[in-house]
């Protein structure tokens, strides 16, 4: 579907756990299998597994396509996995079909190994995986099918609140708060299941809860954020005192400049037009000793390779483009000339301004 699929690094943590797991229970089935089997069966059963979750994921993904809402990427994660799309749905009707889709994709799933396990007999192995991969399945359908941001059944009650509301900020903030109940409760039960004695499985819980409490906080920070700055582009925030250093200063001379006014990034200017863009962390890649002798040239980045904004670009793009690329300040550029400079503390200022009036505009 050109849609890049992605391993995280804590996947394979997850993916041995199964593995192990697996081969745990079939060796306790099926004392007459040998070790090979039992470990083969596990690394299969374990690849089936995450190949449903790519199905769930990749559900979710048609549908949005179907809406001409681009999906970046899929990654299997310890959690499972996620879809990425590049923008929110249009409306309650899209939300609530991207959803359901996967849930619906799970069941699917688990109706068809459901078969296998029911009508094929020839080969044990074949029925044993079978047996597992409907069940979990089946798990995997009902546990995203609970009413809490950013589950998939969290999404199915943003996209109901939605339509019933016709509010998005409202439907959020009602799934993220279900999305934070259902947490805690895991939370709470995984540390009740720990102190009873059941350590693995309730510390796993806990964490889970953990994971989906941080993930519903952050859910619905995103939708505030990009409630909050919807209509400030760059040009509202940038400032026109640009600092400027000429090509031919030496490194020692640029950091005594930045010692004397605290600024961090200068654009350097050439005979005619600006060249390049110079930063402390640039500067300081050269030896000490080597300073006095080398031109900021020599590490300045250069004009046409600059991250750089336009006026009109919304400030929130250009806030998640500094913080994607680790950037603190950027060049605004209008039709080929810097006009300003725009640093990601001031938008971050102006975040947490425009939350706390917003705040004390709700109270």
């Amino acid at each position: 579907m050109g849609i890049p699929i992605y391993l995280h690094a804590s996947w394979f943590i997850i993916f041995f756990l199964i593995t192990l797991s697996l081969r745990t229970q079939f060796t306790s089935q099926h004392t007459d299998w040998s070790p090979a089997q039992h470990w083969a069966l596990g690394i299969i059963t374990s690849i089936f597994f995450f190949a449903s979750v790519i199905f769930h994921e990749l559900s979710h993904s048609a549908v949005a396509r179907h809406y001409r809402i681009p999906v970046a990427s899929i990654t299997l994660f310890v959690f499972g996995g996620l879809a990425r799309i590049s923008r929110e749905p249009d409306n309650a009707k899209q939300e609530f079909n991207i959803a359901i889709a996967g849930p619906l994709s799970s069941v699917f799933l688990a109706g068809c190994f459901w078969l296998v396990a029911r009508y094929f007999h020839g080969n044990d192995m074949v029925h044993a995986a079978a047996v597992w991969l409907w069940e979990i399945n089946l798990v995997l359908a009902v546990f995203n099918l609970v009413p809490g941001f950013p589950l998939d059944g969290g999404r199915i009650l943003r996209g109901i609140a939605w339509g019933i509301t016709g509010n998005f900020t409202r439907a959020t903030k009602i799934a993220s708060t279900a999305g934070k109940i259902f947490a805690y409760m895991m939370i709470i039960f995984g540390v009740w299941q720990a102190l009873n004695g059941n350590w693995v499985g309730g510390l796993w819980t806990a964490f889970i809860g953990w994971f989906l409490l941080s993930a519903a906080q952050e859910s619905f920070m995103q939708v505030a954020m990009r409630n909050t700055l919807t209509d400030v582009r760059a040009a509202d925030l940038m400032t026109h005192d640009i600092p400027t250093v000429t090509r031919d200063m030496s490194i020692e001379e640029y950091v005594h400049e930045v010692l004397r006014t605290g600024r961090r990034v200068h654009i350097v200017s050439g005979p005619v037009r600006p060249v390049g863009l110079i930063t402390l962390h640039a500067a300081r890649m050269v030896p000490r000793e080597e300073w006095a002798n080398t031109s900021i040239q020599a590490v300045m980045l250069p004009l046409d390779r600059i991250h750089s904004a336009s006026p009109a670009e919304p400030a929130l793009g250009v806030l998640q483009r500094m913080q994607s690329q680790d950037i603190n300040q950027m060049p605004v550029i209008s039709e080929g000339d810097i006009v300003g400079m725009i640093a990601r503390d001031t938008i971050l200022r102006m975040l947490q301004t425009r939350l706390q009036l917003g705040h004390l505009a709700e109270q």
